[in-house]
C-alpha cells in the first residue's frame, strides 16, 4: 500500500485531494497537515512515500517546508497548487529544494474528473520510483522525417534536466554572458501548464533570451529554446524541431533521452551535451549516444545535485566524458564557448 499525505489548508482542496487518493486502491492517505511546521513534524513521525504539498499555508508555507523536509525527512513531494501563474516563482524554487513535479489543485466540481485524472497520473509516475519500477528507453529508430539539410550550424548546447533542474537552469543562465555564441536547447521534466511561467522565470535573470519551442524552431546562437508541451522534442535532419507523441508509453514527455538521441544522429558538428539533476534514468542513454558522436558529455556531480539520480546512471553507463559541479559546469561554458 502507497501511503500519500497531503500539506493544504483549503478544506475544500483537500476533500478534492483526499477523493482522489481513495478512488485508487493502491493508495493510503497517511495524514493530513494544515500548515508547513505540521508537515515538516509529521514526516518525522510518519513519512509517506508522496506527499502533496501546497504552496500558501500558515506559519510557513510549501517552500520552506519542502526545504526542511528534504533535508531532515527526504520523501517525494508533488507540488499541488491552485495558481499556475501567481505561484510560478514558488513552485520552481520548491522544485530547486527537491519537490519532483508540480500539478494543479483539482477542483469539485464540473471540472474536476480530467484534473483529477493529471493528478493520478502525476503520482502514478512518482510511485513507480517508490517500489523500484523503471523505464528504459531506447534509441528513437521507427520516425520517418526528411533528408538532411546542408544548413550552417551554430555551436549548440544541450541539456537536459527534471527534479532541481529549475534551479540548477538559473543558475547556469543568469552566468552566461550576453554574446554567448552557442545555441542553447533544453529539455526540463516539467508539466506542460508550467512551462511558460519557467520560461518568464528564467528570463528574469538570463542575459540570453529564453522562449518555448515551438515546432519548426531551428537552434541561433544567443537564444535558449526551451521544450515545452505534453509531447517528445526531437531535432529533426533539416536542424529544424518538432514534436512528436511516439514513444507513448515513456514515464517523462518530453524525454531527454529522445531529444539527445536525434541530436546525437543530426547535429554533424560536436557540442556540449550536458545532464543535470533529477530522479530516474532519462538522459543516461542519450547522453552514452552523443558521447559516441564525439559531443563533449557532463553529468552533474552529487555534490551539487538535488537528486542524483539521472546524472548517476549516465556516469555508471560511461556516458559522461566529465563529471562537474554546477559552477563549474557554468565555467566549463564560459571558457569554451567564444
Amino acid at each position: 500500500m502507497i501511503k500519500i499525505a497531503i500539506a493544504n489548508d483549503s478544506a475544500i482542496a483537500v476533500e478534492a485531494l483526499r477523493r482522489a487518493i481513495l478512488s485508487t486502491r493502491d493508495y493510503e492517505l497517511l495524514w493530513i497537515a494544515q500548515t508547513g511546521a505540521d508537515a515538516i513534524k509529521y514526516c518525522t513521525l510518519q513519512r509517506p512515500d508522496l506527499l502533496l504539498m501546497d504552496m500558501h499555508m500558515p506559519n510557513l508555507n510549501g517552500v520552506e517546508a519542502t526545504r526542511q523536509i528534504m533535508q531532515q525527512s527526504p520523501c517525494i513531494i508533488l507540488i499541488v497548487t491552485a495558481s499556475i501563474t501567481s505561484h510560478s516563482a514558488m513552485v520552481f524554487e520548491a522544485m530547486g529544494y527537491g519537490a519532483r513535479d508540480v500539478v494543479k489543485t483539482p477542483r469539485l466540481g464540473t471540472d474536476n474528473p480530467q484534473a483529477v485524472d493529471r493528478l493520478l497520473k502525476k503520482m502514478a509516475i512518482l510511485v513507480k520510483y517508490t517500489t523500484g519500477a523503471t523505464n528504459t528507453v531506447q534509441k528513437q529508430s521507427n520516425v520517418s522525417l526528411p533528408q538532411r539539410s546542408a544548413i550552417a550550424q551554430p555551436k549548440l548546447v544541450v541539456i537536459g534536466a527534471s527534479t532541481g533542474g529549475p534551479g540548477a537552469l538559473q543558475s547556469i543562465l543568469s552566468q552566461l554572458p550576453s554574446k554567448f555564441n552557442a545555441a542553447i536547447v533544453i529539455v526540463q521534466h516539467i508539466d506542460e501548464q508550467f512551462v511558460p511561467g519557467l520560461v518568464s522565470w528564467l528570463n528574469r535573470s538570463s542575459k540570453l533570451l529564453v522562449v518555448q519551442a515551438c515546432n519548426g524552431d531551428r537552434p541561433v546562437a544567443g537564444k535558449v529554446l526551451l521544450a515545452g508541451g505534453s509531447q517528445h522534442l526531437l531535432l529533426r535532419p533539416n536542424h529544424s524541431l518538432r514534436y512528436i507523441h511516439e514513444p507513448a508509453d515513456y514515464p517523462h514527455r518530453p524525454s531527454v533521452d529522445v531529444f539527445f538521441h536525434s541530436v546525437a544522429d543530426h547535429w554533424q558538428q560536436p557540442g556540449i551535451a550536458i545532464l543535470l539533476t533529477g530522479m530516474g534514468k532519462d538522459g543516461a542513454s542519450g547522453l552514452g549516444h552523443l558521447c559516441s558522436a564525439k559531443w563533449h558529455t557532463i553529468a552533474e556531480s552529487k555534490t551539487s545535485c538535488v537528486v542524483f539520480g539521472m546524472p548517476k546512471a549516465a556516469i555508471e553507463q560511461g556516458a559522461a566524458k566529465q563529471v562537474l559541479a554546477l559552477d563549474q559546469i557554468t565555467a566549463h561554458l564560459v571558457g569554451t564557448i567564444v
